[in-house]
């Protein structure tokens, strides 16, 4: 049965009425149950959850300790282009959004990359907008081509390719994919992505399944938190980690927690999480699953991100800038969002030392 066909036996408003309808107890059972279950996530990101949260804390501590250690995972994401054919209404990059368009050549990626190395990074993140025309499979491959001697692991958050593409993007030196459904509502997916490629929500609900098929060592899922329920959302964000780690047991995966961010265009989050919930989010998360990696990116702020270091954060980027070229002339007018934790790598660096955690800058290499 395909993670599709898994969704058509839940009903979306059933399960936002159960995760509601959890008491108190059912929360304490969760934290106590060393075998959670969906239904224990659902108890964890409950409100009636939300008085044990140092509980969760704590056992959240324990269980990142005991998998990951002390140490925090760098990362930066590189734009390539913000180009985009499609219209969805909560992206700066939206086609319809007047932003000053660019593509990066391959002589402007090895720009960008000199600035990024030098700062010490080994993890890329690739991002582009969404215009098939133009950020193609073949362009993807001469960037990743062109940079993979510099960095231990290379992702990549594009728009979603067939799987053929994905495995000769492997082979040229991908190790890392991300797709955010953005959200498992199928019913009100249309209403924040009403045209372009994006519209097709199965195909992209289906991403996954193509990059892990494809050989591609980590698979990146999350849901964009502001759209709707969040913990709706969460929950299905979980049921398809589960069904990816029981499907494709092979591969690793990685689950991010985006807030929307101030962007070009008017959209104002339907459903805003405020950082307690967000904390709580994150420790539901790690409670349902040890060996998941947990990324926090520089949409949050920087007393938010030193604080979730003991939470069961993994991974966290630094000095990024979300406009193509950001790195070496900085534009904002092509940027995609705004940035909310500023700090420099070595800023960064220091806070996570502060933190009594050590940055690793790479983990492993794909190329020897």
């Amino acid at each position: 049965m395909s993670f599709y066909d898994t969704l058509q036996t839940y009903d979306w408003e059933d399960v936002k009425k159960n995760i509601m309808d959890k008491s108190k107890n059912d929360a304490i059972d969760a934290i106590n149950n060393p075998h959670r279950t969906l239904d224990d996530f659902m108890a964890l990101i409950s409100p009636a959850a939300a008085p044990l949260l140092e509980d969760m804390a704590q056992e959240a501590n324990r269980m990142t300790l005991a998998r990951f250690g002390n140490t925090i995972q760098l990362y930066i994401p590189l734009y390539v282009s913000n180009y985009c054919t499609n219209f969805c209404v909560y992206c700066g990059f939206n086609h319809d959004n007047e932003l000053h368009r660019k593509m990066l050549t391959l002589e402007e990626v090895e720009a960008e990359t000199q600035v990024i190395t030098r700062w010490g990074f080994k993890h890329i993140l690739l991002v582009s907008g969404e215009a098939p025309a133009k950020t193609d499979a073949d362009y993807y491959e001469q960037v990743i081509r062109s940079i993979r001697d510099k960095f231990s692991q290379i992702a990549l958050e594009v728009q979603p390719l067939e799987e053929a593409e994905y495995a000769r993007l492997a082979e040229a030196g991908l190790s890392f994919v991300c797709v955010y459904q953005e959200t498992y509502n199928e019913k009100q997916y249309p209403l924040y992505h009403p045209k372009g490629r994006k519209a097709n929500y199965r195909y992209r609900l289906e991403t996954p399944d193509r990059v892990c098929r494809a050989g591609v060592q980590k698979m990146g899922i999350g849901a964009l938190l502001g759209l709707e329920d969040w913990r709706t959302d969460s929950f299905f964000t979980a049921l398809h980690l589960k069904y990816l780690e029981k499907t494709y047991w092979r591969t690793k995966y990685s689950i991010s927690l985006p807030r929307l961010r101030p962007h070009a265009g008017a959209f104002t989050p339907n459903d805003p999480i405020n950082d307690r919930e967000m904390v709580q989010l994150i420790c539901a998360y790690r409670l349902l699953d040890q060996e998941a990696e947990i990324s926090i990116s520089t949409r949050e702020s920087r007393a938010f991100r030193d604080h979730v270091m003991h939470l069961g954060a993994t991974s966290m980027s630094a000095g990024s800038s979300t406009e193509p070229g950001g790195y070496v002339v900085p534009h904002k007018e092509l940027e995609q969002f705004a940035i909310n934790d500023n700090r420099t790598p070595q800023e960064m660096v220091e806070a996570i030392k502060a933190q009594g955690y050590e940055p690793v800058w790479k983990d492993w290499d794909k190329w020897m």
